[in-house]
């Protein structure tokens, strides 16, 4: 970009730290390794790297694989160069991002700034999942959670509810059906001292989609004054979810799932009175989630250190969300990969883990192949030496693996991981189609 005269940061300040030309020279090599890269028409995007040690006149390249995982998954380029700066965390445009942030993530859920808020946690999303279930379940010893879990992810919500020494009410069903709605609606019914219930929306251990709204609805029948929770973490802003309309009172996700953020912090949307309402209840001080609330309304600030260079990579997740065409278009994208990856698959005769009617479009399970010179382990490599990473399965009842659907993907990049499977399949000496 040009310059005026007189403008540049180098004729303001002359002469030029060692920092600063460093900085200019890492922005060059930059800029020259990616026209070079598009000039010689490379597929997947490249950086530049700086040896530890200093400046190099030859900086390496390495280019992005393509992540068909539930997490992390590949962002662009553009997501990722909006890290390419230093913020501080009381900068008035940093502020003014954050509340940005919290702004637009209320308008994807459908809910108002009114009722609703958006509680941005420092951490993975399993650190929002916790801080949720450390604030909501009161202190008083009377009280329990229901746990509805049918996979590794429904088993972390327990795992979390077990550290903290809550009283659970454990429904453990199958990994490969949907939890039993008139088991649910009996418990609820049985036990008034149930006060809160939690739910996986999308079950990624597997790939299977929960009733949540249904069981919402049970817990507004037979429990109606106990707070229910839904970790949407792989679902929010590609599956609609409605949450006042199913009594959902606290909701989470993570910056880097189908928003299509980096890493590095996750974020609970909650409605106000039922967030006021956990005042004194939280088991952490880090997780503390009033607390974390009261300073962003306050002054849009961290109470402790936040990453701010994944929120300034969502904030441009957030412009490249909403001109695909927000949650319709982007899941609709996601729907056309699994058609994709589906007819794919099953024509080289792959069986998926579940019943097709129960399988979500955000990743599938495809059951290991019997013939005997198939090894997961091989198959994984050679798939990831061309550049395509999958995902062992997460489930105790198959021997599984995993395709995402979700990320910076689109049907052409569905084909080429079958094209590749096909030739992986060819160097396994294992013929096409599947037998048995």
């Amino acid at each position: 970009r040009h310059v005026p005269p007189g403008n540049s940061p180098l004729s303001r300040h002359k002469p030029a730290s060692q920092e600063t030309t460093r900085a200019i020279i890492m922005a060059t090599a930059m800029r020259f390794a990616l026209r070079q890269a598009v000039a010689g028409g490379v597929r997947r995007p490249v950086f530049t790297a700086v040896q530890s040690r200093g400046i190099t006149s030859s900086p390496a390249v390495f280019e992005d694989k393509k992540l068909f995982t539930p997490g992390p998954l590949g962002t662009t380029l553009s997501v990722k160069q909006a890290m390419l700066r230093d913020l501080g965390s009381r900068d008035v445009e940093f502020v003014d991002t954050v509340q940005e942030i919290r702004r637009k993530l209320l308008g994807i859920a459908g809910v108002s700034p009114e009722t609703h808020t958006t509680v941005i946690v420092q951490g993975s999303g399993t650190f929002a999942v916790e801080s949720v279930i450390t604030n909501m379940v009161p202190r008083d010893p009377g009280a329990k959670l229901m746990v509805v879990r049918n996979g590794a992810y429904g088993e972390r919500l327990l795992q979390i509810a077990r550290v903290l020494e809550l009283d659970v009410v454990d429904v453990r069903c199958s990994e490969l059906e949907k939890p039993d709605l008139d088991r649910i609606a009996e418990l609820l019914a049985a036990d008034p001292a149930i006060t809160n219930v939690c739910a996986v929306h999308c079950e990624t251990s597997c790939g299977i989609i929960n009733p949540v709204e249904e069981i919402g609805r049970l817990v507004a029948e037979h429990r109606p004054d106990a707070k229910y929770f839904v970790d949407a973490m792989s679902s929010f802003g590609a599956v609609p979810l409605d949450m006042p309309g199913n009594h959902i009172d606290f909701m989470v996700s993570s910056a880097n799932k189908c928003i299509q953020g980096v890493p590095g912090f996750s974020y609970v949307i909650a409605d106000r009175k039922s967030l006021e309402a956990c005042a004194g209840n939280s088991r952490s001080l880090s997780f503390d989630l009033v607390e974390q609330n009261k300073g962003l309304d306050l002054n849009g600030q961290f109470r402790f250190t936040p990453a701010t260079h994944a929120i300034l990579a969502f904030k441009q997740a957030l412009v490249e969300f909403e001109a695909e065409g927000g949650v319709e278009k982007r899941g609709q994208r996601y729907r056309d990969n699994k058609a994709v990856l589906t007819k794919g698959m099953t024509a080289m005769g792959f069986k998926e883990l579940l019943d097709p009617a129960l399988s979500a479009f955000i990743i599938t399970s495809y059951r290991l192949p019997a013939h005997p010179n198939f090894s997961f382990d091989q198959f994984y490599q050679k798939l990831n030496e061309r550049g395509l990473v999958i995902y062992p399965g997460k489930v105790t009842e198959a021997e599984c693996f995993r395709i995402g659907s979700i990320g910076d993907l689109y049907p052409r990049d569905m084909e080429t991981l079958l094209g590749a499977i096909k030739e992986v399949m060819a160097e396994l000496d294992i013929p096409l189609p599947l037998q048995g």
